[in-house]
């Protein structure tokens, strides 16, 4: 990270100035290089979400990373996905993700699909269930639910009701 990524990231997160650098920044940090970040990939995370930084590696962190190698992502799809949207490391299992992909699964998407789904839309898990549930209905009515749903669930709702409804 570079002076302004660090101020911005400071600025954001205040609550770094009191984190040990010894028990919660390093540890933090070389988990997530653990897990297969680069460099370039741990700035980008931690400049979009400093509060990554006070997060439980044990509580939020690695139940997250399990569950989603569960559903069949890879370390790399892992890596990739927490550098474009880290908020997936502070989503609650149970109250955000959990229902999103019984909704995608409620839809018809595969197992095999949901991951990929996943790496290449991680944000997917931050959309309510409901919002999902509509948008997915009318895809997977016009055949076209596991192709266009990372598209649409981006653009605002009258946007999608005039392409789509």
């Amino acid at each position: 990270m570079d002076q302004v990524q660090i101020a911005r990231a400071f600025a954001k997160f205040q609550q770094l100035l009191a984190c040990s650098v010894e028990k919660h920044l390093r540890p933090t940090v070389l988990w997530l290089a653990q897990l297969g970040m680069d460099q370039v990939q741990l700035a980008q995370a931690i400049a979009k979400l400093p509060m990554l930084l006070g997060c439980s590696v044990d509580t939020n962190m690695k139940p997250t990373v399990k569950w989603l190698a569960q559903l069949g992502m890879d370390q790399v799809q892992n890596a990739q996905a927490i550098a474009v949207f880290p908020q997936l490391l502070s989503y609650s299992l149970e109250t955000n993700m959990k229902p999103t992909v019984q909704t995608l699964r409620g839809q018809g998407m595969t197992g095999a699909e949901i991951p990929r789904m996943l790496a290449m839309f991680p944000q997917l898990l931050g959309y309510s269930s409901q919002r999902l549930m509509h948008r997915a209905s009318i895809l997977k009515a016009q055949g076209s639910l596991a192709n266009s749903l990372s598209f649409v669930m981006k653009v605002t709702n009258v946007q999608f009701a005039a392409r789509f409804e």
